[in-house]
């Protein structure tokens, strides 16, 4: 591993280290909360504090570098050239807000369009799921194995609220009926999670933002698993994205399934 990648990852594992303390010791403190397009995608105080202290960080310490994140404080993004940090400050705002659980604080970086490292912490479990490039996933340091390859029949699907809701995803809802079953967390990082630890076969999701994606992606490749949008066409992290993130087994049926 490059040592530089050693050092970033040090300092990335530190700086979560610290924020996500500042957030759950104000877990149960009384929120500020904004509507920003539509009654359920929400924003809190502590979405905007923890992407200001990212942002501020790594201002201060890669000072070339240029970040893409959810709330608006870092760079205009219209290019992946050179090394872009992708900030979701509080994965799963919505659970945040009513659950005080099932939420991530995420973080990627990408080098020239490539995902070099990536971090998803659950934070009320204290798990950090982490990956660099070559290197594996690890949770809390314990390196994930490679998930079986298993087909939709064989496994849970996990999916979004969109595609639950909305009339015009009819045809992607049959593809439940061929899993053993339906899960929905409500957090883009916690569902990558479990597919990539085998959990789920695979996760379908409409409208997803780069920052959504980002850290799961990488996720993806280290583990031997699919990671595309809907048409089947490599991820988009300048756009949004219609996902599927699944086993290989799984990814060819809902491909087929889909189209």
């Amino acid at each position: 591993m490059p040592e530089n990648f050693t050092s970033r990852d040090k300092t990335i594992k530190k700086w979560i280290d610290e924020i996500s303390r500042v957030v759950l010791n104000n877990i149960d403190s009384q929120l500020e909360i904004e509507q920003k397009t539509a009654p359920n995608d929400l924003v809190t105080n502590m979405d905007k504090w923890v992407e200001k202290e990212l942002v501020k960080k790594i201002r201060t310490t890669f000072p070339s570098d240029r970040i893409l994140g959810e709330e608006g404080f870092g760079d205009a993004i219209e290019d992946m050239n050179g090394t872009v940090w992708f900030i979701d400050p509080i994965d799963g705002t919505l659970n945040f807000i009513l659950q005080n659980e099932n939420f991530a604080l995420m973080l990627a970086v990408y080098e020239d369009g490539i995902a070099i490292q990536s971090y998803i912490f659950d934070v009320t479990l204290n798990r950090l799921y982490s990956a660099i490039k070559g290197e594996g996933v690890s949770c809390n340091g314990q390196r994930l194995p490679e998930p079986y390859d298993a087909a939709l029949e064989e496994g849970i699907l996990a999916t979004n609220s969109s595609i639950m809701i909305e009339e015009k995803y009819d045809h992607i809802r049959k593809i439940a009926k061929e899993s053993l079953g339906l899960r929905l967390v409500g957090s883009a990082g916690l569902e990558s999670v479990e597919v990539a630890k085998g959990s789920i076969v695979a996760y379908i999701a409409t409208n997803l933002k780069p920052w959504d994606v980002a850290p799961g992606l990488l996720f993806m490749q280290e583990l031997g698993l699919k990671a595309t949008q809907f048409n089947n066409e490599p991820l988009d992290l300048l756009n949004n994205n219609n996902i599927i993130f699944a086993t290989n087994k799984a990814h060819e049926e809902i491909i087929k399934l889909i189209n």
